[in-house]
C-alpha cells in the first residue's frame, strides 16, 4: 500500500480523506491500536510534523489510541465549523458551471455530511435532480427517473448531448460566415 504523506492544509476535505485512508490501511493490515498512532505520526510532515510534535507533549503516548489521535487531529485540521459550514453548502449545492461529473463529485462529498439524505435513495434523488441545471434536468425527467444511478447517466448523457448540440451550432456559424461575406462581396 502506499500511503499519502501529510504536510498539513487548509482543506478540511483532505485532511478527512487522510484519516479515511488511514484506517483503510489499518483494516488490511490489521494493526494494533498503538501501531495506529505510530504509522499515522509517521507519515506527518512539515508543518503537520511541527504541529504534531507540540501537541503530543500534553499526552500519554503509550496510552493513546488511534480515536485519541483522530480527536485531536480533528480538534486542528477539521474544527467544529467545517461540518456545519459543507452541511450548508450542500443543502444549497447546484451544478452551475461544473459538469455533471463535478456535480456528483462534490454531491457524494457533501452525502457524508447529511446522512438523511445520502441514506434515502429517494432523497439523494430528488436533491440531484434540483441541483441540476434547468435544461438537463428537463432532458432527465423527461426519461422518468427511476434511481439516482440510471439519472446520473442519463445527465451525463444529456449533457454531451448539450455539448454536441452546442459543437453543432457553433460548427454552422463558422461554415456560413465566409458564404455570407461573398454573397456581401457580390451584391457591390
Amino acid at each position: 500500500m502506499d500511503p499519502k504523506k501529510f504536510s498539513g492544509t487548509s482543506d478540511p476535505m483532505t485532511a478527512e480523506g487522510l484519516i479515511k485512508s488511514f484506517e483503510v490501511i489499518f483494516y488490511f493490515m490489521e494493526l494494533q491500536d498503538a501501531d495506529r498512532v505510530i504509522y499515522a505520526t509517521y507519515l506527518l510532515l512539515g508543518d503537520a510534523r511541527l504541529w504534531w510534535e507540540s501537541a503530543s507533549v500534553a499526552m500519554n503516548l503509550q496510552t493513546l489510541t488511534l480515536e485519541g489521535f483522530k480527536e485531536v487531529f480533528y480538534s486542528k485540521y477539521f474544527t467544529e465549523e467545517v461540518p456545519y459550514r459543507l452541511t450548508r453548502e450542500f443543502m444549497t449545492l447546484r451544478q452551475g458551471d461544473r459538469s455533471v461529473a463535478e456535480f456528483v463529485r462534490k454531491l457524494e462529498q457533501g452525502c457524508h455530511f447529511v446522512p438523511l439524505i445520502a441514506n434515502d435513495a429517494r432523497e439523494k434523488l430528488r436533491h440531484f435532480l434540483d441541483g441540476l441545471r434547468l435544461i438537463l434536468r428537463h432532458d432527465v425527467r423527461v426519461a422518468g427517473p427511476t434511481t439516482y444511478v440510471v439519472v446520473m447517466s442519463r445527465a451525463m448523457a444529456a449533457e454531451q448531448d448539450q455539448r454536441d448540440i452546442d459543437n453543432d451550432r457553433y460548427g454552422k456559424r463558422l461554415y456560413q460566415a465566409p458564404q455570407q461575406q461573398q454573397q456581401f462581396k457580390r451584391s457591390f
